[in-house]
């Protein structure tokens, strides 16, 4: 089953709101992982001010449903604006069906990064469509 959940982007916040989350929501983060985790790549250096941040989060508020999110800042981030820290995030399950969404849902908007496997172990995709709004794609193996 395809599911989609709502994804949040901080400046330097995200821990923070994820701890509040917590304590509103209950249960137990599934994934917290930080920007000195990622591997090393001249394309996206990390500042020692960034190091720390969070890169990604996981927080089940349901048996359907995740909040997620991440810190981003800096020149990663030259169009944030609080109101526009948002993504809507699908998971499909299938290979298939993330390229069928992420070709039908891009068409006319602009691709950030195209579906690739990353060094998380997810096939994952990100664009904005037509309409302004932010995607993420992402089909776990």
């Amino acid at each position: 089953m395809t599911t989609i959940n709502t994804y949040l982007t901080f400046d330097g916040q995200c821990e923070a709101a994820f701890n509040f989350y917590q304590k509103v929501f209950g249960g137990a983060f599934v994934t917290v992982s930080r920007f000195k985790d990622m591997p090393e790549s001249p394309e996206f250096k990390v500042t020692d001010e960034y190091k720390e941040r969070i890169m990604h989060i996981t927080l089940p508020i349901s048996k359907e449903t995740l909040l997620m999110g991440s810190d981003i800042g800096g020149e990663w981030a030259t169009n944030f604006k609080p109101g526009n820290n948002f993504s809507l995030s699908i998971s499909a399950d299938s290979k298939e069906e993330a390229d069928r969404l992420f070709a039908e849902l891009s068409e006319g908007g602009q691709v950030m990064m195209k579906m690739d496997q990353t060094f998380w172990g997810s096939y994952f995709g990100m664009f904005t469509d037509k309409f302004g709004i932010q995607w993420m794609v992402s089909f776990g193996e």
